[in-house]
């Protein structure tokens, strides 16, 4: 096992593409010309930002030769780890044929045998794969598939989504709109369509004052009081299974269950994002397994390809599907479309990385883990300023407050959050907090030895921090 921080070595030679660059004008570089995203860039010029070289298995290499575990999954995307000979060889074999040919009117192979293994696994009766790059893209795509299925049977009128408080779909400007963000999104608010949205369930901080068991999901009533004032000027409601960048939520058990129901009384269609749940990081192969619901459209990506290249899906069935048959004059076609959708080298990597996804005892495998995971972190919920510490499937997200009776958080300007990530990556693990929230997502392929050394550098981080969240709880 390699020393997951080892000495810095400014001196280094970074060999790239038969080229060798000096780690130090690779670090400068960094920082004189990548802006990059969800991120202030004078506080990242300003610190010692990691910059990767290599990966091997669930660990990261950077510039001065520091190995790090990668608890995020490389932000939610990795599955089976870093250079994995099964994924490379996909895509070296594929190499061989094409790189990329375009969807628009025709089709390549790889891809088609890719959405026929899909079709395989997804929730029963969603056959139907429009290919996107990105997991916000699939959120647009959704969204627009939606409006036109009801337009395209005369009821234009249908153009609003329900969407949840706090959800987070993407950064283009529809997904944005059916999950607006004071914090992320504030300049483009008043730019954005008022689509209605209800709060989402949350039994840390339920809205409704109310506390499980005995609350009878009354969560679901505002759900149902927005759909009856809507009536037939909605066109779907949208969620996620477990709320991510909103703090690592999940939704509780039978909640998915009756807003299927809702939807299917009220007449309006469910899509619902798994861009981070699916493939199996909930446990479950999908995150609506979990209530044995099938939603009318569902959003693919991140772990699609097991991390390796830009891939998502917008998944529909056939009833959403045919609505828009007909003739070409008539309009029906869904005219929406990306440049790289069903990137012949994706869909090989996609396609590796499904065999090994469903291989007999992976997915038990994930689910041990996670139970593992669950029982190691219970000791932080004794820390004084550790609120809530919620986990689904290798899914984990630790709340720090200022005030654990009040249930207070942090201000978002002290990000409180990157105290204990400045400690975890200082012992050798890579995590990145939203907020008050630490977010722990390690690659599903991780073994329990290699899990539990990650949690073991979690925890002692969360721990170590605590004094210095008490000097900011005196600031805030």
């Amino acid at each position: 096992m390699q020393d997951p921080v080892q000495p810095d070595a400014p001196g280094d030679v970074i060999p790239i593409l038969g080229a060798s660059y000096p780690a130090a004008d690779i670090e400068a570089w960094d920082r004189t010309y990548v802006w990059h995203p969800f991120t202030q860039m004078q506080d990242y010029t300003g610190r010692d930002p990691v910059v990767i070289v290599e990966g091997d298995g669930v660990r990261v290499r950077d510039t001065r030769g520091r190995w790090y575990y990668d608890g995020v999954a490389s932000v939610w995307l990795n599955v089976h780890g870093h250079r994995v000979p099964a994924l490379d060889a996909a895509i070296r074999e594929q190499l061989t044929r094409i790189a990329h040919s375009t969807l628009l009117g025709q089709g390549n192979a790889v891809t088609a045998v890719l959405a026929h293994h899909l079709a395989g696994i997804t929730p029963p009766g969603l056959t139907r794969f429009f290919f996107s790059d990105s997991g916000a893209a699939a959120v647009e795509v959704a969204l627009k598939m939606a409006v036109q299925y009801w337009a395209n049977q005369g009821q234009g009128q249908r153009t609003r989504i329900l969407g949840f408080t706090s959800n987070y779909h993407g950064d283009t400007l529809g997904a944005m709109a059916v999950a607006p963000d004071e914090t992320f999104h504030w300049p483009f608010l008043s730019y954005l369509p008022p689509e209605p949205r209800v709060p989402y369930p949350h039994c840390y901080r339920c809205p409704l004052g109310r506390s499980r068991p005995g609350c009878g999901l009354a969560c679901l009533g505002p759900v149902e009081e927005a759909l009856a004032q809507e009536g037939d000027r909605l066109a779907a409601v949208i969620i996620e299974p477990v709320q991510g960048a909103g703090g690592i939520i999940p939704a509780p058990p039978g909640y998915l269950a009756g807003l299927r129901e809702l939807c299917d009384r009220y007449g309006v269609l469910l899509i619902v994002d798994e861009v981070a749940t699916g493939f199996g990081r909930t446990g479950r192969l999908w995150g609506v397994d979990h209530d044995g619901v099938v939603p009318d459209i569902l959003c693919l990506g991140k772990g699609i390809t097991g991390g390796y290249l830009p891939l998502s899906a917008t998944v529909a069935g056939e009833r959403i599907y045919a609505a828009f048959l007909g003739e070409v004059g008539a309009k029906r076609a869904l005219y929406h479309g990306h440049s790289y959708a069903g990137n012949a080298l994706a869909a090989a990597a996609a396609l590796a990385s499904l065999r090994l996804l469903t291989a007999p005892g992976f997915l038990e495998g994930v689910a041990a883990k996670a139970e593992t995971l669950g029982g190691a972190l219970e000791p932080l919920r004794g820390l004084p300023y550790v609120g809530d510490v919620r986990q689904l499937g290798l899914m984990a997200g630790i709340e720090l407050v200022q005030d654990r009776v009040s249930r207070r958080g942090f201000p978002y300007g002290l990000q409180a959050g990157w105290v204990v990530a400045d400690r975890a990556r200082a012992r050798g693990l890579l995590i990145r907090p939203i907020g008050n929230v630490v977010i722990f997502m390690p690659p599903l392929a991780s073994t329990p030895a290699e899990l539990g050394e990650m949690t073991a550098i979690l925890t002692g981080a969360v721990a170590e921090a605590q004094e210095a969240l008490a000097a900011l709880a005196g600031r805030g």
